[in-house]
C-alpha cells in the first residue's frame, strides 16, 4: 500500500514536471519574424486641364507612284539595241528612247505613200497655173517645202468651194491623210519616255520579236507618290482635300509630310471605310515602301488624353484626394491602340498618370514629389 502511494506521488509530480518544463521552453523561444512594416506606395500624378484635344486618325498602306506608264506593243518588230539596256532599275530622261523595234521595212512603205502624194502635187501645179493663179503661188511653196526625210507638212488651207473641189477631185486629200496615218503608225515603233523615271519591270529584252498587244515592261515617276489608306466613315467627312498628313516609316525613323489630294466619295459596304489618297514626295522613297500616317481629324472640345491603360471597367479613372485613391465615371470619345481621349473630366481633378499595380478605391497612398527625389539624388 505504502509502495502505491508513493508512485502515485511521484507519477503526480512528474506530469507537473512536465507540463512547467513546457511552458518554461514555450516562454523562452523568441519570434524571429519581425513584423511587417506597412508600406505605402506612391504614385504618379496629373492636375486635370480640360482643352481642345486633336483627334488623330492613324492609317496605314504602300506607297505608289504617282505617274506610271504600262508599256505595251501596237506594232510587230524585232527590239532592237538602244543607248541603254532595256533592265528593270534603268533610270530614263524626258524624251529617252525606251524601245526601239526594227521598222525599216514599214519605213520604205511610207516613203513610197509619201512619194505618191508628192508625186501627185506635181501633177496638179500645171493646172493651178493656168486655171486658178491667184492660188498658185501657196501650192508652190508647199512643194518647195516637201521634203521625203521629214514629216508630210500640213495642206495649205483651202479659201474657196473651187479650190476645195479642183483639190478633192484630184485625190490630194485621201493620199495626204493615208500618208499622214502611215507616218502616225511609223512613229509607234520608237517608244519615248513621257517623263524622268525608273523603269520597274522589264519583260522583253534586246532581240526579242514583239507582237501587237504584247506587255513590254512598266515605267514609274521616282518624284511623287501616292499613299491609299482606308479611314472609317464617322471621320471621312473631315478629311478634306489639301489638308495636311504626317507619315512615319515602320521603324519611325523617318518622317514625311503628305498632304490629301483625292477622297473617294464611296463607302466600302463590308469594311465601312473611305478611301483617302496621300500625296507625298522624298528621295528616299520606294514604290510599295510602308508607311503610317497620322491624319487630324477634328478636335474634341473640354477633352483630356490619357493612356489606355488607365481606363478601368465600366469607364473609370483613379483620382487622389487627401492620400486616398477614388474613382470617377468619365465618358471615353475616341480609342487609339494606346491612348484615349476622354471627357467629363472635372477641370483641377487630381488623376493618377501612371498604372498602379494593385490599387483599388480607398487605399492610401504618397504623391510623387519630383522636387524631393532631385534633392535625395544630390
Amino acid at each position: 500500500m505504502r509502495k502505491l502511494i508513493i508512485s502515485t506521488v511521484v507519477g503526480v509530480i512528474l506530469i507537473f514536471g512536465s507540463f512547467y518544463l513546457s511552458g518554461v521552453i514555450s516562454d523562452s523561444k523568441k519570434n524571429r519574424r519581425p513584423r511587417q512594416a506597412k508600406v505605402v506606395k506612391t504614385v504618379f500624378v496629373d492636375t486635370v486641364k480640360n482643352g481642345n484635344v486633336p483627334i488623330m486618325v492613324p492609317a496605314n498602306g504602300n506607297l505608289r507612284a504617282k505617274q506610271r506608264v504600262e508599256l505595251y506593243s501596237e506594232v510587230q518588230g524585232v527590239f532592237r539595241t538602244g543607248s541603254k539596256l532595256f533592265r528593270t532599275g534603268q533610270e530614263y530622261s524626258t524624251g529617252q528612247t525606251l524601245i526601239r523595234i526594227d521598222s525599216d521595212e514599214y519605213y520604205a512603205s511610207v516613203q513610197s505613200a509619201k512619194s505618191n502624194l508628192y508625186n501627185l502635187l506635181t501633177s496638179i501645179m500645171p493646172d493651178l497655173r493656168l486655171d486658178y493663179p491667184d492660188i498658185y503661188p501657196k501650192w508652190q511653196t508647199y512643194l518647195n517645202n516637201f521634203d521625203l526625210e521629214r514629216p508630210t507638212p500640213k495642206l495649205p488651207e483651202t479659201t474657196s468651194e473651187k479650190e476645195r473641189f479642183f483639190i478633192s477631185g484630184r485625190g490630194i486629200l485621201s493620199n495626204y491623210y493615208n500618208v499622214k496615218n502611215l507616218e502616225q503608225r511609223l512613229s509607234k515603233y520608237r517608244i519615248t519616255a513621257p517623263f524622268k523615271g525608273v523603269l520597274t519591270d522589264a519583260a522583253v529584252t534586246e532581240g526579242t520579236l514583239i507582237r501587237v498587244g504584247q506587255k513590254l515592261g512598266e515605267f514609274i515617276n521616282t518624284g511623287v507618290y501616292e499613299l491609299q489608306v482606308a479611314v472609317s466613315k464617322t471621320y471621312g467627312d473631315f478629311l478634306k482635300v489639301g489638308k495636311k498628313v504626317e507619315l512615319f516609316n515602320l521603324d519611325r525613323t523617318q518622317s514625311y509630310e503628305g498632304e490629301v489630294t483625292r477622297v473617294n466619295a464611296r463607302v466600302d459596304q463590308n469594311s465601312q471605310t473611305i478611301t483617302v489618297f496621300i500625296e507625298v514626295a522624298g528621295e528616299n522613297l520606294k514604290e510599295g515602301q510602308y508607311l503610317e500616317a497620322n491624319m487630324e481629324a477634328k478636335e474634341e472640345p473640354e477633352a483630356i488624353e490619357i493612356d489606355r491603360s488607365l481606363l478601368l471597367e465600366d469607364n473609370q479613372i483613379f483620382v487622389v484626394r487627401d492620400s486616398i485613391l477614388d474613382v470617377i465615371s468619365v465618358r471615353p470619345v475616341y480609342y487609339t491602340d494606346k491612348r484615349v481621349v476622354l471627357k467629363d473630366v472635372p477641370d483641377e481633378e487630381v488623376i493618377v498618370s501612371k498604372a498602379l499595380t494593385g490599387a483599388y478605391a480607398g487605399m492610401l497612398v504618397k504623391v510623387y514629389d519630383p522636387n524631393k527625389s532631385e534633392k535625395a539624388k544630390s
